[in-house]
């Protein structure tokens, strides 16, 4: 069954608008940042992932946003172009704004975190005016985050982003990709994070991003179809909702919930996974698969970034996830 029918005869598959940063990962795994001397840099932001992880995946991939000017700016331009992503849309900050830097501490597998650094971001710079209209008429599927509405003129320029994405047919992807830090309150975020999510086809977030939006309405027990027939009354065809180990979810108009069996991975760090899982979730379903083999598949990608150091750097292919998943269903995978 067809849930979600994208546009066809467009230039682009995938855009996306937000978050452009750093990662600086631990190479000191095991220990915490306090005992951590070297970091290794990568590309980050939950945005700049996902479509880095469409590209991969070998789709015409786009990114709307803002760097800062200077060499952590270009390294990041340099990044997308060179994994094949228009870049027209980047534009580069001329008020002195920095580039957004994110330290990552891996204690242990399953203890990590992630230490922010946000003020005067030039992500968050980006204006309504600098939206390219043209490059979101060209797209299938346009992708904003939670991030991006966080502080204005970057707040603006999404909601303009969505307004040229309904002119043009694009199917609009919703990452809640909840940041506390970046909000001034849970109200706040709240109200925005629904304005935005009223204009939006498909909507991924974990079951805590969901209660945050909810913190005005009646779902003191946290049920997620509560939650999901709340979005089929807006734009919404599919929400999924991720709990952690537990797995994901994704609720369809029919009232239907489909589950999609998990696979195990040798972890080294949990960032990530939810980028990855996004951009595989989001390739199935755009090559018209069932919910449950898109969900498979990017249960699959998400498995193979956990496994490694970086995020964007991890990012796999088709063939590199059709090949983890043929090899877990042999069991020479196993959890560790």
């Amino acid at each position: 069954m067809t849930y979600v029918s994208f546009p066809t005869n467009k230039a682009l598959d995938f855009v996306a608008i937000g978050r452009l940063c750093i990662d600086l990962n631990a190479n000191e795994i095991h220990r915490p940042m306090e005992e951590t001397m070297t970091f290794t840099k990568y590309v980050g932001g939950s945005p700049a992932n996902i479509t880095i992880g469409m590209s991969r995946l070998g789709l015409r991939s786009a990114f709307i946003g803002k760097v800062a000017n200077d060499q952590m700016g270009r390294f990041i331009t340099d990044y997308l172009q060179r994994n094949k992503i228009e870049t027209t849309g980047v534009v580069t900050d001329t008020t002195g704004a920095v580039t957004g830097l994110a330290f990552t501490e891996i204690k242990s597998p399953t203890d990590c975190s992630i230490l922010m650094y946000r003020d005067n971001a030039a992500d968050l710079k980006l204006t309504p005016n600098e939206v390219q209209e043209e490059l979101i008429a060209q797209a299938k599927v346009l992708l904003i985050s939670g991030t991006a509405l966080a502080k204005s003129p970057s707040r603006e320029a999404v909601f303009q982003a969505l307004n040229y994405a309904k002119k043009h047919g694009a199917v609009i992807v919703f990452d809640l990709d909840y940041r506390p830090y970046t909000w001034t309150s849970p109200e706040e975020t709240a109200v925005y994070y629904n304005l935005a999510a009223e204009k939006c086809d498909i909507i991924l977030g974990t079951r805590e991003e969901f209660d945050m939006m909810e913190c005005f309405e009646n779902n003191e027990s946290s049920n997620d179809k509560v939650t999901a027939s709340k979005w089929f009354n807006h734009s919404a065809k599919i929400v999924i909702i991720k709990h952690g180990k537990e797995g994901s979810i994704a609720y369809t108009q029919d009232d239907e919930g489909h589950r999609a069996k998990s696979f195990p991975a040798k972890v080294v760090k949990t960032f990530g996974a939810g980028d990855s899982y996004a951009a595989g979730f989001l390739y199935g379903v755009m090559q018209g698969w069932t919910l449950e083999k898109s969900m498979e598949f990017g249960s699959a990608a998400a498995c193979i970034v956990i496994s490694s150091h970086s995020c964007s750097d991890a990012m796999p292919t088709v063939n590199q996830v059709e090949d983890y998943i043929e090899r877990c269903n042999r069991n020479e995978i196993t959890a560790s």
